[in-house]
């Protein structure tokens, strides 16, 4: 008995063809008890092959790897046709030929033989297997292997024929994935079956940078031009005799008006008519005198130029006159990119194009598809909302979120044989400088758009500079030394002459009123806590940053005394533990010891059996509390701090962590009742709440060495990758950005400074446990191998 392992290899290895796209590993057979990384196998038309689907399963394959590439292997079996000339250059185990049903059961055979193969994922269409529908049933049958099958299209009204061969697929399979929950209640209500075998996975879509209309005009040589599109494999179903109808009383109003049609012919179409319709669709523009107002691209756009072309949109047509066509990822692309939307009203639309996201018009309709166009070209403010409101209805298909719901359903469906592992990010700082002036860091943003209205904050700054000094400790990237000191000058600029900090300034770098009416203690603290940290860094950073700091730090504790603030009070503590790290001064060991006193007296005056905490609720910053008492401990060796910062943030801990995965307190609603554990779906819960707890798990590990702390590290910063209750990522690997919170039904998509470098401090973090861990193993093999090599001397 064998099983699938995984090796190591160089940088010059090589992995077997069928799962070289897997980087870093090489998949071989091994013994019993070595480590097993099950296979997935899609069964999919592939790229080179020019279909929707083909290009759906490559983006699908990418998310995958992308997110759990260490979960499992992903081995392609391409769907082939006699007639289908795709010339493959990958060499791949196995491919099934859809007009040679008789090779079908070899096939079954074989995947049911590999061991490697855990789980077979197939992408259904009817026009794929038309010449072998029958045998495609006894195949699925034929299987000892889940399977899960994909149906692209869920057809309403079916004859008795269509109604059994459904039915039999359903029966022969595991599960059932749709995009919609339309194609759900039409295989519940029309097909019999049941509904615990159906998932709704929507059509993923690509995360895009929403660079600027205008930007991308000029490059693309569109500039004054409002644009209209369409695009698609072009065939007569895409209905597009209605846009160049509805022109004509368009362009009278709107001379500058451009309607891109983007996509060469389907493959299918040109072997059956030849170049038709889009003969046809030219000769109509010709009619029209529309030449200068319609652009042909008549090729197979690639990925990156197409999410251009949309971004650049202002208004996206989809005009099929198939009233049963269940999903259409050209429609989600174009949504997901920003485009107002008019749509005919196929199941997908009127499924996503609610509450004022879009625009259905009639199947055919030039009357209404013209009305539609000028209603949003003459209204600036609808096409915004209409463009927003889609943004936010769209989040959750990101292809990243698709992959984490594939992967649920692939544990799931494989009993847990396959086990998630999150793959960790590329560290990634383009928001970060983005949302920073010569000035300061931007306090929000508009999405990943910076929003230099809403001004400039201590609190951002302070947590930034601290973000910075870790990226420079853990790269040495000089970059980062702009940056460093950019916020640490903010940080200067808020300081009064008294000692104290100011929080809020305007986009004019004013101070506004804001700063008189809130209470400043905790942003105070915040800026100690910087400023203590930079001083920490001081062997790796220029003697001015350092010295600036110091001198900072010792006008700042004139008035300590007076801060009673609880978390004000801790970030003071851990400013000057690091201070004290490197510059031992008497008077900071006695303001950390009063503080830290102050917590234990907190503690011992709210704390029993059952409740071990410093108040009688949670609320925010919570770890903050026992991770300031640790550092107490480490600065003073007093073991009362240690003590009581173990028993409550194993307490907190036990609050909220479930099943290995976060719930930090919500912002929405505090714990009070001391019986409960973190409500699980309330939403409210915030970045920076995660990213303090990561904070805190670190140096616990650290100074405990327990693997419950280092598990749950990983755990909580997985919580930004997808591992939360809505299952969908907090973090924004294409803009680099993090979204704004966790709601209860959806996520937040502005992406604040905040959010973002409470992000950047988690990462950042776990690269340095990473380091660590690294570096202790490399220590490990080092004495193994020095003990060794003592024995074979004696």
């Amino acid at each position: 008995m064998t099983t699938l392992i995984r090796k190591t290899m160089n940088k010059e290895g090589q992995a077997p063809v069928s799962l070289r796209k897997v980087p870093g590993t090489v998949y071989g057979y091994g013994k019993p008890g070595e480590e097993y990384i099950p296979g997935v196998v899609f069964i999919t038309t592939y790229p080179p092959r020019e279909c929707g689907i083909a290009t759906y399963s490559q983006d699908l394959e990418t998310a995958l790897r992308s997110k759990f590439g260490a979960s499992f292997t992903i081995s392609i079996c391409p769907l082939l046709s006699d007639t289908d000339t795709t010339v493959y250059q990958d060499d791949f185990r196995y491919r099934m030929n859809t007009d040679r049903p008789g090779t079908f059961d070899q096939l079954a055979e074989q995947l049911n033989k590999d061991e490697s193969v855990s789980l077979l994922l197939i992408q259904h269409e009817f026009g794929l297997f038309r010449n072998s529908g029958p045998a495609f049933v006894l195949f699925l049958r034929a299987l000892k292997k889940p399977v899960i099958l994909v149906f692209h299209t869920v057809l309403s009204g079916p004859d008795a024929s269509l109604l059994d061969q459904v039915q039999e697929m359903a029966a022969a399979c595991d599960d059932i994935i749709v995009m919609t929950h339309t194609s759900e209640r039409i295989l519940v209500n029309e097909y019999g079956v049941e509904e615990n075998k159906i998932t709704v996975i929507p059509h993923g879509t690509h995360l895009v940078p929403h660079t600027g209309k205008e930007e991308l005009k000029k490059r693309y040589n569109l500039s004054g031009r409002k644009v209209l599109t369409t695009f698609g494999l072009l065939s007569s179903g895409k209905g597009i005799e209605t846009t160049l109808a509805a022109l004509p009383a368009v362009i009278s109003k709107y001379p500058e008006v451009l309607f891109l049609i983007i996509g060469k012919t389907h493959p299918s179409v040109v072997k059956a008519e030849g170049e038709l319709y889009r003969e046809k669709l030219q000769a109509m523009i010709r009619e029209l005198h529309l030449e200068s107002h319609v652009r042909f691209i008549n090729y197979f756009v690639q990925l990156r130029e197409l999410l251009d072309y949309l971004q650049l949109t202002d208004i996206y047509l989809f005009t099929s006159r198939d009233p049963a066509q269940a999903v259409s990822g050209t429609f989600a692309y174009a949504i997901s990119c920003g485009c107002p939307v008019i749509s005919t009203p196929i199941p997908h639309a009127r499924e996503v194009l609610q509450k004022n996201s879009g625009i259905i018009i009639g199947f055919n309709d030039v009357v209404q598809m013209a009305d539609s166009v000028l209603k949003l070209l003459q209204d600036d403010e609808l096409r915004e909302t209409i463009s927003s409101n889609g943004l936010h209805r769209m989040a959750s298909t990101a292809w990243e979120n698709s992959a984490i719901a594939h992967a649920l359903l692939f544990k799931k469906m494989t009993k847990g044989r396959i086990r998630l592992k999150y793959t960790m990010p590329p560290i990634s700082l383009d928001h970060l400088k983005k949302m920073t002036t010569d000035f300061g860091m931007i306090q929000f943003s508009r999405l990943n758009k910076p929003d230099i209205e809403t001004g400039f904050t201590l609190d951002d700054n302070a947590r930034a500079l601290i973000a910075w000094c870790q990226h420079f400790e853990l790269t040495g990237d000089k970059q980062d030394l702009r940056y460093i000191r950019i916020c640490l000058d903010f940080i200067l600029y808020c300081q009064q002459p008294d000692g104290r900090f100011l929080n809020y300034t305007g986009p004019d770098g004013k101070f506004t009123p804001q700063n008189e009416e809130t209470n400043l203690e905790d942003s105070n603290g915040r800026a100690i806590w910087a400023l203590g940290y930079l001083v920490s860094k001081c062997e790796l950073l220029p003697g001015k940053f350092s010295a600036a700091a110091f001198i900072s730090l010792q006008k700042a504790s004139l008035y300590f005394t007076g801060i009673h603030s609880t978390r004000a009070m801790a970030f003071i503590v851990k400013g000057l533990f690091y201070k004290n790290s490197v510059y031992q001064d008497p008077a900071d060991l006695s303001f950390i010891k009063l503080f830290a006193d102050r917590l234990v007296q907190m503690y011992r005056h709210e704390s029993d059996d059952e409740w071990r905490w410093y108040e009688g609720y949670l609320t925010y910053a919570n770890s903050l509390l026992p991770e300031a008492l640790l550092c107490a401990w480490q600065a003073t060796g007093n073991l009362v701090y240690r003590g009581i910062a173990k028993r409550s943030f194993d307490f907190l801990l036990a609050k909220t962590f479930r099943h290995n995965r976060i719930a930090v307190i919500p912002n929405k609603i505090w714990l009070h009742d001391r019986s409960r554990t973190a409500p699980e779906t309330i939403g409210g819960e915030q970045p920076i709440d995660v990213a303090y707890t990561i904070l805190a798990l670190k140096r616990f590990y650290d100074v405990f060495e327990e693997d419950g702390y280092r598990d749950k590290l990983q755990a909580a910063f997985n919580w930004f990758l997808g591992d939360n209750h809505l299952s969908q990522i907090i973090y924004n690997p294409c803009t680099g950005g993090c979204y704004d919170g966790l709601e209860e039904t959806c996520v937040n998509l502005n992406q604040g400074a905040e959010s973002t470098v409470s992000y950047i401090m988690a990462r950042l973090t776990i690269g340095m446990h990473l380091e660590q861990m690294e570096k202790r193993e490399r220590e490990r093999e080092q004495m193994l191998q020095n003990a060794l090599y003592d024995l074979e001397s004696v």
